[in-house]
């Protein structure tokens, strides 16, 4: 396993290795040394099977695709880890794959990026098409404040932060569903409840089990398909309709709030989905 921390879910998951006698060799990304050429002394060696928990999606991306290259399998692939990280790439997947989603537009000025914006109406949710733990989300909830978040993201912000991806504000009733899938099928799901109308675990939201319906199941793993994921979280919300539509997915889910309420061994589900490898 590759890692950039031990957070609780890596420690659950070394428990998980030793319960299902499943021989784990730790390497922090901090001591890899990848030779791109092809007679470089390389750190890891088939058949082994590479579970990657590195933190930052980018250099996961790297670790991945290098490793890769040498006939290594490893989870989540570089396949995977680039279709989740860029989030207008996973809506456009999405879309191909017939999965529903909010409506969404790309713009590349702030001239256009409000026209999204009134668009889809206010409010209006303005996100990084990179990023994760609803960070630099901004709900504009008028022109006025839509002119200053788009002005502030064009002059202050990255080349990144010049991508405009503008996304219609969906009335959650309270909460939104965090599904997860290991191995192409949806073990379990939770409710994310919370006031405020970002609902993370990370950002405070409270984890409630959430039934698995025929409806849940065949979205989560249909969405996992659209972007080639074989152990991701997939977010989504419930219209005032009643409708699911996806909204994000994530390649390296943190699950600590997530085992308690839904009664899912998550971390022996990932180990033994590894395991089926060796």
């Amino acid at each position: 396993m590759v890692y950039s921390r031990l957070r609780v879910e890596e420690k659950m998951l070394i428990e998980a290795f030793e319960k299902e006698g499943v021989s784990l060799n730790l390497i922090h990304e901090d001591s890899i040394l990848l030779p791109l050429f092809n007679d470089g002394e390389f750190p890891i060696r088939p058949p082994a099977v590479v579970l990657n928990r590195v933190i930052s999606a980018s250099h996961a991306f790297y670790v991945s695709r290098a490793l890769e290259s040498k006939g290594i399998k490893v989870v989540s692939s570089s396949k995977a880890i680039a279709n989740c990280l860029d989030k207008a790439l996973t809506t456009l997947l999405l879309v191909e794959s017939g999965v529903p989603v909010p409506r969404t537009y790309l713009a590349f000025s702030p001239d256009k990026a409000l026209e999204a914006i009134e668009r889809v109406g206010y409010p209006a949710v303005v996100k990084p098409v990179n990023g994760s733990w609803g960070r630099l989300l901004a709900k504009v909830n008028d022109r006025d404040a839509a002119e200053a978040v788009l002005e502030h993201k064009y002059t202050l912000g990255n080349g990144l932060q010049k991508i405009f991806y503008v996304q219609e504000y969906v009335n959650k009733p309270g909460r939104d569903i965090r599904s997860f899938v290991v191995g192409r099928r949806c073990i379990a799901a939770i409710y994310r409840v919370s006031p405020h109308w970002i609902t993370n675990t990370a950002r405070g939201g409270e984890a409630r089990n959430c039934p698995l319906t025929p409806e849940l199941v065949e979205l989560s793993e249909r969405s996992a398909r659209a972007v080639d994921g074989e152990i991701v979280a997939i977010d989504l919300f419930e219209t005032p309709s009643g409708e699911l539509i996806v909204n994000e997915i994530n390649h390296s889910p943190e699950f600590r709030n997530s085992i308690a309420p839904t009664g899912v061994d998550i971390p022996g589900e990932i180990v033994r989905y590894i395991k089926s490898f060796l």
